[in-house]
């Protein structure tokens, strides 16, 4: 990505399951890189279909969802594809649950297109916690998992793929989605704002701090 060009926050739509989750979240991220970054941005997201080559526009993509995560063959050759050449993806369970059906189908995705041991804990010393903000225990806990929600676990970690040195693939089970969606002008009644760790991963999936 050129530092003139604008960044997109680009979501990709899948024929299973439900892919169009936490939909004010895109507008506080978007709106968290403006206030702290000098990043020109994209003000709206982009849908993206899976199964379209525009998916290779876009440095950065996201996806998330409750329910199966089935690829078909066109759209699982373009996710392939997209990680080993370079592309990001930022995936996170709404359920937030090491065993729900999203998880278990995406993992099983990730193994058939990356391999079995493809998916692995990332440290939490990865510079993925220091590229903007810096957080020295690794990623932040989410209220949802505080409040016992999903499988009753404080995820203590990231999953990635990584290709070339790089994260391909970051996994979430922690629901950051849904942490981050509400309307960005009520970041203000925040103790802290609890945006800033997903200004780090699109600040790293760019690989450049602005």
């Amino acid at each position: 990505m050129d530092k003139g060009e604008k960044f997109t926050f680009a979501r990709l739509r899948y024929r299973s399951g439900d892919w169009d989750t936490d939909q004010r979240m895109p507008s506080n991220l978007l709106n968290s890189l403006i206030e702290y970054t000098t990043l020109p941005v994209n003000l709206q997201e982009k849908v993206i279909d899976l199964e379209s080559s525009d998916i290779f526009q876009y440095p950065f993509c996201y996806i998330s969802g409750h329910k199966l995560v089935q690829f078909n063959a066109q759209e699982g050759e373009h996710f392939h594809r997209y990680v080993q050449n370079g592309g990001f993806v930022f995936a996170d369970d709404c359920n937030h649950d090491i065993d729900g059906l999203f998880a278990r189908s995406f993992e099983a995705q990730m193994h058939t297109l990356f391999g079995p041991n493809a998916l692995q804990k990332i440290p939490n010393s990865h510079r993925i916690y220091h590229s903007f903000f810096s957080f020295e225990k690794g990623p932040p806990n989410t209220s949802f998992e505080l409040n016992g929600w999903g499988d009753d676990l404080v995820h203590d970690y990231l999953k990635a793929i990584v290709v070339k040195d790089r994260i391909g693939v970051l996994y979430s089970n922690k629901d950051y989605g849904c942490e981050w969606d509400y309307d960005f002008r009520n970041k203000r009644f925040l103790a802290e704002d609890n945006t800033k760790f997903g200004v780090n991963i699109i600040m790293y999936a760019l690989n450049a701090v602005y």
